[in-house]
């Protein structure tokens, strides 16, 4: 399902443009949502490009439009929703396009950003920073070790009663087919399990089935395909009671892939053997953020964590230095090439 829905043409390659020469005008970009870290990359590599950036760590908004105003570009973090109100906005303060940091398009309306004028891009990045998280994860539950951990920080180091698997008697369904998901194929071909795959439009050399036998047959579901209308919820409460039972779910995509309440029902229900989750619905606000004195009690996000089966983390599968480092050039790159009438959307 990796190609279901309106999902925009991505900015699928890595690309480099040459440093333009001294006589070469500097383009200005505002970079919005921009934390230190991405910042100081882009401050190293905005005049290989010939562009002057305007910084902040603060998202799009109506209140910081004049920050854009005289820029054709600018460049958007995936961490704040983006309204339907700031993208006129943009688009009345001049701006012709957008590159989002990110792969995903779920934090902004294409389609309308499209209707005013404002084309919308995203990036590229190392699929391996995402691929290597997974595979990190689906070893991590199926060895428990959630619960081997905490028992080790309470000073209890006797084995569990409960033994873990080894990924080569187990089969793994893959749920879209795209870079990340080919990534994480070609990760577990070395473990010598057993892959399934299922994928709207298959792209890969592999063993493709349809999603309720891919769901039937795995012992570790794990998913990469775009969030779209046609996908949300794309594992629901008919879709999981259909998972093998002891199953895992590992879910580095996008959170509302998977209907929450029904995937807590099933772990409640001892139907499942876990989940690990780097994405999930409701993240907005809470992740990226510093909730320690901040009440999360009764959210399904508290709920999932008191179970010694559920991994969670704050979306951060793609945060490695080398994947940051493409996604800033190449949001660079893009605006370069719009600017040069060179883009490819």
């Amino acid at each position: 399902m990796t190609h279901s829905g309106p999902v925009p043409r991505a900015a699928s390659r890595l690309r480099s443009v040459a440093a333009p020469s001294s006589s070469v005008p500097t383009r200005g970009i505002t970079i919005y949502g921009c934390g230190q870290d991405e910042a100081a990359l882009f401050r190293q590599l905005a005049p290989r490009f010939g562009v002057l950036p305007t910084i902040t760590e603060a998202g799009v908004s109506e209140v910081n439009i004049e920050l854009a105003v005289g820029n054709r570009c600018i460049s958007i973090g995936h961490r704040a929703q983006v309204t339907n109100p700031a993208l006129l906005a943009l688009s009345e303060a001049g701006v012709e396009y957008i590159s989002t940091r990110s792969i995903g398009y779920n934090h902004l309306d294409v389609e309308y950003a499209a209707s005013i004028g404002i084309t919308v891009e995203n990036v590229v990045y190392s699929p391996d920073s995402v691929a290597d998280y997974t595979l990190m994860l689906m070893l991590m539950a199926v060895r428990h070790a959630k619960s081997t951990i905490r028992r080790v920080d309470a000073h209890d180091y006797r084995l569990s009663d409960v033994r873990g698997k080894e990924l080569r008697d187990l089969t793994v369904g893959v749920v879209g087919t795209g870079r990340i998901g080919r990534a994480v194929m070609d990760r577990l071909s070395g473990f010598g399990c057993r892959v399934l795959a299922h994928d709207s439009q298959p792209v890969a050399t592999a063993d493709y089935v349809p999603l309720e036998d891919l769901l039937h047959l795995s012992d570790i579901v794990t998913l990469h395909t775009p969030l779209t209308p046609e996908t949300h919820h794309l594992l629901d409460g008919e879709r999981i009671a259909r998972m093998k039972p002891g199953a895992f779910i590992v879910n580095t995509g996008r959170g509302s892939l998977v209907q929450t309440e029904a995937l807590l029902s099933a772990l409640e229900k001892g139907e499942l053997g876990g989940a690990a989750l780097d994405v999930l619905e409701g993240e907005d606000g809470i992740f990226y953020a510093d909730c320690r004195d901040k009440s999360l009690e009764g959210l399904p996000l508290a709920r999932l964590q008191q179970l010694p089966n559920v991994l969670v983390s704050p979306h951060i599968a793609y945060y490695t230095d080398h994947a940051l480092s493409d996604t800033v050039e190449n949001s660079l790159v893009n605006c370069v090439n719009f600017e040069s009438g060179e883009h490819h959307g």
